[in-house]
């Protein structure tokens, strides 16, 4: 099955990544990553835009109330659902400034997960990481190179990972207890396709990943079968996230890093396609 994408906004990002939508938040937060800002769609389709610090990888609603935005080497708390609320750091993860953190997202019980690159994309010099409750990284999976999409299955059990380097989606057993274990691949890639960036699972167990050169949003169903392509008017594309009242939209950001916008005038904007199947809401963060 062949789905078509539309325009939401103008192409106003650089590096749009990673969609999240939280009905606390009244609808979609997604980043420009490397202007180190936060976008919020409001409901008239305007953009708001909030300055987070020199990057912004990742937002995340948490439990209490709030959010949480992995920054360059730091990871940010707001105690507010409000864009504009005070930021407050929990120290710096790491000191070395060619490693930057990239995509994450939460487990079933609430534990955020961060993963890191190296801005060259240096082959192996990143990692992916779980917070503890104070803050503090802990690598889960070490010798990672783009470290990118993350998301659980509908029952909990399995979390779907993307290390873009690797040119597949692994799957990986997840207790509560034991967290993850066993990485498997799921499905594979293949390279004239693009690569496998940001995912999300939809409520029938599908896994959607956006394809980084691609022009395109995969969909696998439960066994890692090919069953559905969103295709888009740009290549870059970077990362979905299901959204609108009823989570029955699929939103995908892109990005116009190094695209000649004559070629690709859209580059930067945010789509959005009507798949027919739900998302499940976010999985906050208990930071």
């Amino acid at each position: 099955m062949t789905i078509a994408a539309y325009t939401v906004t103008d192409p106003i990002a650089e590096h749009g990544e990673g969609p999240v939508w939280s009905s606390r938040w009244g609808g979609l937060r997604w980043v420009d990553m490397l202007a180190g800002d936060v976008l919020a769609l409001d409901a008239g389709g305007g953009v708001r835009r909030r300055h987070a610090g020199a990057l912004a990888a990742v937002v995340r609603p948490r439990v209490s109330g709030g959010y949480v935005v992995a920054a360059e080497r730091e990871l940010l708390l707001s105690d507010s659902d409000d864009l504009d609320a005070p930021l407050r750091s929990l120290g710096e993860a790491w000191t070395d400034p060619a490693i930057r953190m990239n995509e994450g997202g939460c487990d079933p019980d609430g534990r955020f997960y961060i993963g890191s690159m190296a801005y060259d994309a240096t082959p192996g010099r990143g990692s992916f990481y779980v917070a503890g409750p104070g803050g503090e990284l802990r690598v889960v999976l070490p010798g990672v190179t783009i470290s990118n999409g993350f998301d659980f299955s509908p029952d909990g059990s399995l979390a779907y990972y993307a290390d873009t380097g690797t040119g597949r989606v692994d799957v990986l057993d997840y207790t509560p207890d034991g967290g993850l274990s066993g990485r498997r691949p799921f499905a594979v890639v293949d390279p004239a396709q693009g690569a496998p960036d940001g995912l999300t699972v939809d409520a029938e167990g599908g896994v959607w990943v956006a394809l980084w050169q691609g022009g395109a949003v995969h969909r696998y169903d439960a066994s890692g079968r090919l069953d559905a392509v969103v295709t888009l008017p740009v290549r870059k594309v970077t990362a979905v996230a299901f959204g609108g009242d009823g989570l029955d939209r699929l939103f995908i950001t892109t990005s116009a890093l190094d695209v000649d916008r004559g070629e690709q005038p859209a580059a930067g904007a945010l789509f959005a396609a009507d798949p027919g199947v739900r998302g499940r809401p976010v999985l906050p963060a208990a930071l």
